[in-house]
């Protein structure tokens, strides 16, 4: 049985009884390529998961449309029946499209199919969290999200979903979000490269909401990539190891859910929690946005 390891601490979410470890594990890549059909190898998939929750992961981020079904298909094979304080979160407002295409699905009734679907597939009968995924494939738009994010909070007034987090959002989404139900999470685009959310990120903590970074691995510039070569080289390290030691370091209620469909990367994932930045490289490595944003404009 594989080891419980160091997994940068725990988080609770504001007002739940839901308490994570800070490195969790995100499923997208259990299906196969371009987030459709199944795995390469299915094998390896189940291994993955029964892996990172032996390491002692608790937190696994899913959707039902990646596959679209077969992720949460995997997990359910993999885990069910699952152990006491795993906690498995979803998101809705997209689907698929028969040519792979990824679609908006913001009406009531695809929310409400969406939420059954990976109730379905996973074998439960609530879902922990519920993310209301937003925007475009390039960051938020600014559209409202009162229509939507009402009908998930109608769902969880029915006791199909027990919170509610928000998806690639601005602030002013999330206000709204919060007038209609309490926000336990936002999931945005984030990492050591890309810190448009640092002021958001702060005042979240002051919540106690989790902030959860999706593509926290990527984007890097060549400088930038440079940069956190040096680092790892020093540490002993690989440098997405270091990024992913500078995000739990970066905030504590930085919540990290980075996916791999191969055990060996889940392991060196996992083992990014243990490394330590000391003051000099975590100031170095806070110039790699400037960098890029320098290296853009010259």
């Amino acid at each position: 049985m594989t080891k419980e390891i160091d997994l940068g601490g725990s988080f609770r979410f504001a007002n739940t009884s839901l308490t994570v470890k800070r490195m969790g594990y995100g499923a997208m890549q259990l299906a196969g390529p371009q987030v459709w059909g199944p795995p390469r190898d299915p094998d390896e998939a189940v291994r993955v998961l029964r892996e990172a929750v032996e390491a002692g992961v608790n937190h696994i981020d899913t959707s039902d449309f990646y596959g679209p079904h077969v992720t949460n298909q995997i997990i359910k094979q993999a885990l069910h029946p699952y152990a006491d304080g795993l906690v498995i979160v979803t998101k809705v407002g997209a689907g698929r499209g028969a040519d792979k295409s990824w679609t908006h699905a913001l009406a009531r009734q695809e929310l409400i199919d969406a939420v059954q679907d990976n109730l379905r597939n996973l074998g439960l009968e609530a879902m922990d969290v519920v993310n209301l995924r937003v925007g475009g494939n390039t960051g938020p738009s600014e559209e409202s999200i009162e229509e939507p994010f009402t009908v998930l909070a109608e769902l969880k007034q029915r006791g199909l979903v027990r919170h509610l987090g928000v998806s690639n959002v601005t602030r002013r989404q999330l206000s709204e979000a919060q007038k209609i139900s309490e926000v336990v999470c936002v999931q945005n685009f984030y990492n050591i490269a890309h810190r448009v959310d640092d002021g958001l990120i702060v005042e979240l903590a002051r919540q106690a909401i989790a902030y959860v970074p999706f593509f926290p691995l990527g984007g890097f510039s060549a400088l930038q990539s440079a940069t956190l070569d040096r680092a790892a080289s020093t540490l002993q390290a690989t440098p997405m190891q270091v990024a992913l030691a500078w995000l739990l370091q970066r905030a504590p209620n930085i919540v990290l859910i980075p996916g791999t469909s191969s055990v060996k990367h889940l392991r060196e994932n996992l083992k990014a929690a243990e490394l330590q930045l000391g003051p000099e490289m975590i100031a170095e490595l806070d110039r790699i946005a400037d960098r890029g944003r320098d290296a853009a404009v010259s």
